[in-house]
């Protein structure tokens, strides 16, 4: 039985054997995870965690290739996970990969596997959405009014967040974590002085640039979030050094304790999990760097992670589907945003958004919530790259949608949104590749349908174009009357027409 909220009421269209759950996978650099829980009333209850150490980081060649070995760890996890997500259905389940899959020049090929095994889209996100997405799930998890500073040690990046409240206020994304440093400063299992020294100056020259934004003034308690700070906060406990807070003196203490092993496997401290013996080094390095750095007297271990602010994330997109509220998901607003700052002539998107929706419906009518948020986002961004240019503004826009950041967005579904934009207009060879994928290139017609008929920038009915699918092909109907005063959008539909004949996996033809 389903229970009665917005976002259960969002998943009634599919079968599940978990109503009200939702699942998160953390696809990180040092470990994966797969967290469950249940939203009721705000109140958060863990269901199930899994984690696996992948070592997916350490996978990374001199190339930027991940190797084969590393991505079959990946993949035997992802497995693993999707055994135990059985009975979910698509919309209860997000994953996220972070900084490893971020840098890997082969990620699009691991992520055919990866989603093939896991039964599942994998979203690859960038580093301010990892860390807006951290900050959500310590906000919600451990609530505050006083201005906070959150740290997150991944396995190849650091995030920093600053917020107060539940609204994050700055966040960045580093290039250094635990896995990378300890590779390249402690790879050979062995601890000295010099190398706990150049681990410490590699870390601060990534570090540096964050100083002044981030400094004691700008907040007044220091949370620690995931694995590292977890780690470092046992061990520190275990061995009776600080209460789990992680202080200098604290750090200080564990970096004598592993130059009096002076090597890996020799090091013998209470609490060390076997999974972080050979990363701790790198990890107390960038931490005694935050700490010597930023001014932190203490980081104390947070409630909350990247894992929770998905399913925290993944609820509100639930809800906003649910209640058909655009603007309740978080990237509505970033939409707006991005109107704003690009200066976009919102009236033509809002008529473009109508036509391309009726179109879209008429065609499509059991599409996807995704989808059709999807191509609504296309068609208010669509002209965005008119403030670089307007000769070529499809080019423009689609290069700024690829890479601009966008809270709430992955990486994964702006390049899907950038390359319905590059399709808007102009011959269609240019996404040729995804248009092999009919779901696409139904949503590309619409899109461009809607812009020919809005050519003139006015005022247009939405009731004398209908598009009806016959198979792989399409028929724009429209009646005489409106063909004979409006000769020139006739003549821009015929061309379109043209243009699907020569390319596409659909077709389309017209008739009054």
């Amino acid at each position: 039985m389903m229970p009665s909220t917005p976002a259960a009421g969002a998943l009634l269209d599919y079968d599940t054997r978990w109503p009200g759950q939702l699942a998160a996978i953390d696809m990180g650099s040092n470990s994966f995870r797969l967290e469950i829980a249940q939203i009721h009333q705000g109140r958060y209850r863990r269901i199930d965690y899994l984690k696996e150490t992948v070592r997916l980081g350490a996978g990374l060649d001199s190339n930027g290739l991940l190797t084969e070995e590393a991505a079959l760890r990946g993949l035997n996890c992802l497995a693993r996970f999707a055994q135990r997500l059985k009975g979910f259905a698509p919309p209860q389940v997000r994953a996220v990969a972070t900084q490893t899959l971020r840098e890997a020049r082969n990620r699009d090929a691991f992520l055919v596997r990866a989603q093939a095994v896991l039964g599942q889209p994998i979203e690859v996100i960038s580093g301010r959405e990892e860390a807006r997405l951290i900050y959500a799930g310590v906000a919600r998890l451990q609530p505050s009014h006083q201005p906070r500073l959150v740290i997150d040690i991944g396995g190849r990046s650091t995030e920093m967040i600053l917020g107060h409240g539940r609204k994050p206020l700055r966040a960045e994304s580093f290039g250094v974590g635990s896995v990378s440093l300890s590779l390249r400063y402690f790879g050979e299992g062995r601890f000295t002085e010099a190398a706990f020294r150049a681990a410490q100056i590699a870390a601060g020259a990534e570090l540096e640039e964050a100083l002044e934004p981030f400094s004691p003034g700008h907040w007044q308690e220091a949370l620690g979030s995931s694995g590292t700070v977890g780690a470092v906060s046992q061990l520190l406990a275990a061995g009776g050094v600080t209460d789990g807070r992680i202080t200098p003196e604290g750090l200080r203490w564990l970096m004598q304790r592993c130059l009096q092993a002076g090597r890996v496997e020799r090091l013998d401290l209470p609490g060390l999990k076997e999974d972080r013996r050979a990363v701790i080094a790198g990890g107390i390095a960038i931490l005694y760097t935050l700490a010597m750095h930023f001014g932190i007297e203490a980081l104390a271990p947070a409630r909350g992670a990247l894992r929770q602010g998905v399913i925290f994330d993944l609820d509100e997109r639930l809800h906003a589907t649910a209640l058909a509220q655009d603007g309740h998901d978080i990237r509505d607003a970033s939409v707006r945003e991005l109107q704003r700052r690009f200066m976009v002539d919102t009236d033509q998107a809002r008529r473009v958004s109508a036509i391309a929706e009726a179109l879209y419906a008429q065609v499509q009518p059991k599409a996807a919530p995704e989808a059709r948020r999807e191509l609504l986002w296309a068609c208010a961004l669509h002209e965005i790259g008119m403030m670089v240019s307007h000769h070529d503004h499809h080019r423009h826009s689609a290069y700024l949608l690829g890479h601009v950041d966008a809270p709430g967005f992955s990486q994964s579904q702006q390049r899907r949104i950038a390359e319905l934009v590059l399709g808007q207009r102009g011959g269609l060879r240019k996404v040729e590749s995804a248009m092999t994928l009919e779901a696409f290139a139904w949503q590309v017609m619409c899109l461009r349908l809607a812009i020919i008929k809005c050519h003139a920038r006015g005022d247009v009915g939405q009731d004398r174009l209908v598009l009806r699918r016959s198979g792989t092909g399409a028929r724009l109907d429209f009646d005489a009357d409106w063909a004979a005063t409006h000769p020139r959008t006739l003549h821009l539909l015929h061309e379109e027409a043209e243009a699907w004949s020569r390319g596409g996996v659909l077709k389309l033809s017209l008739r009054t």
